[in-house]
């Protein structure tokens, strides 16, 4: 099960990040964190907005609405999505995590 906290703008979710993988996708749990991979290069900050990019496409809300506000250098990264609640945001990861 992911680690979600709550926050007073929404919920921080923890990220396991794989930079420069083959293709961009939602790989499951691994200890509490959902695994996220980005063919993108871990470089200026290419991989964070893609991965921003690729967790807003998979979850169904804005980029606009996740931050990355932890780990910008490290594979642990902590992304905080804005506007949604614990509980919603469990069940979004649940279906996409079971495929």
């Amino acid at each position: 099960m992911i680690n979600l906290e709550p926050h007073p703008r929404g919920v921080v979710l923890p990220v396991r990040a794989h930079a420069g993988a083959r293709r961009n996708a939602i790989l499951g749990e691994r200890e509490g964190a959902l695994r996220v991979a980005v063919t993108a290069v871990p470089e200026k900050g290419k991989a964070n907005r893609a991965m921003i990019d690729l967790l807003s496409k998979s979850l169904g809300v804005a980029k606009s609405s996740i931050e990355l506000i932890a780990g910008e250098t490290s594979p642990q990264k902590r992304f905080l999505v804005s506007g949604i609640t614990t509980q919603a945001l469990q069940e979004l990861l649940s279906q996409l995590t079971a495929q």
